[in-house]
């Protein structure tokens, strides 16, 4: 078992108190902290405690000792997964992630970060708001009539055949400032719709803003997570959680930054599907609480003591709040806020003690 040293990126969006608070460093910190980075990624990987050694380099020169044969065998030399926590205090990008063939291509001809797809995870610390996948169309076409304006016409013809990627198509071409403010100035009138003014107050002239209105809005309690698949449209809000995915770095925008967008990527990639926003509640009432999804390659849980964590394939543990101790095989490792292990192949299960809570990144494998 292995103590780690994480990245902290820093994002305008990110929190000046959050993660500071969290790593036990003053607060509020200089600039904003948005993402700090527990795992093998190449473009920031965690480092081993005492050593400085990369995590990914220390895998690559044992990957079967260290990942174990399940995960050599399913996902090759690198760590399946990437973990971790978010702590968002501006709305992020409108975005999607590729699934795994339409990554393998990205990554041959168009420049991709990654050759895998990024499902992922998130799981709230606190209240989170986000807003994920498209609305059922009726739902949407009633809350266009409540709005009542003209000039969304041509998106609620889309909706009334249940064309959810036409209406998308026409929002991110056809809006702009003029109609981004009289949506908003529209949307002031409906409660449920704080949220659009509030994105039109940071980017009054994002076309993002219009596509905003087709999008479940989502708010999570402490211990809910929304799972967000390969080609769900996306934009978290606001809020400090956990983050789980495939070890990749992959994301296409359409709106709500000042990166660069790409409209017709977005477009080919969105999945048209409708429906309530995939939010899980977790399975177990004991000191450990599972997150099912369907992705082989990772399974999120929440720790406290008296958990025992179960061995087989490579384990990452991040203690969010608190402090908890992981014993296993004589060893044991001490880990306060915003601090995380790696965990390796091992038959042997683990003990966690303490009164913090942790998360645990696993595989998904065997189901």
């Amino acid at each position: 078992m292995r103590k780690l040293e994480t990245i902290v990126r820093e994002y305008h969006w990110g929190s000046r108190t959050a993660l500071a608070e969290m790593r036990g460093e003053p607060s509020p910190s200089p600039v904003p902290q948005a993402e700090l980075w527990v795992g093998a990624h190449p473009d920031d990987p965690s480092r081993l405690t005492g050593c400085d050694v990369p995590l990914n380099a220390y895998l690559a020169a044992n990957p079967a000792g260290l990942l174990g044969p399940d995960s050599l065998a399913a996902f090759g030399p690198r760590l399946p997964f990437l973990l971790k926590v978010l702590a968002v205090d501006a709305p992020l990008s409108l975005q999607v992630h590729p699934n795994r063939e339409q990554a393998l291509v990205g990554f041959a001809e168009q420049g991709y970060r990654d050759d895998r797809a990024k499902p992922e995870i998130l799981l709230a610390l606190t209240e989170f708001e986000t807003m994920s996948g498209f609305r059922r169309p009726a739902d949407t076409v009633a809350l266009l009539d409540e709005l009542g304006l003209p000039a969304l016409a041509p998106m609620r013809a889309e909706l009334t055949v249940c064309d959810t990627w036409g209406a998308l198509r026409w929002a991110l071409h056809a809006a702009d400032a003029a109609l981004v403010s009289e949506v908003a100035e529209a949307a002031a009138r409906v409660p449920d719709l704080a949220h659009i003014v509030e994105l039109a107050k940071v980017y009054p002239t994002d076309a993002g803003v219009v596509a905003a209105l087709l999008l479940n809005a989502v708010k999570l309690r402490p211990g809910q997570a929304v799972y967000v698949g390969a080609g769900i449209l996306h934009a978290h809000l606001r809020g400090t959680g956990v983050e789980l995915m495939v070890n990749s770095d992959n994301v296409l925008r359409a709106g709500l930054t000042t990166k660069p967008v790409d409209v017709h990527a977005v477009l080919s990639l969105v999945d048209h599907r409708s429906g309530p926003a995939d939010v899980l509640d977790g399975e177990g009432d004991g000191p450990l609480r599972t997150y099912r999804t369907p992705d082989p390659e990772f399974r999120l849980h929440s720790v406290r003591g008296g958990a025992v964590l179960a061995g087989g394939g490579p384990q990452l543990l991040l203690c969010a709040k608190g402090s908890v101790v992981v014993s296993r095989g004589g060893e044991e490792v001490r880990l306060g806020g915003g601090e995380s292990m790696f965990l390796p192949h091992s038959e042997n299960a683990a003990e966690v003690s303490g009164g913090g809570e942790a998360f645990w990144a696993t595989t998904n494998l065997g189901g």
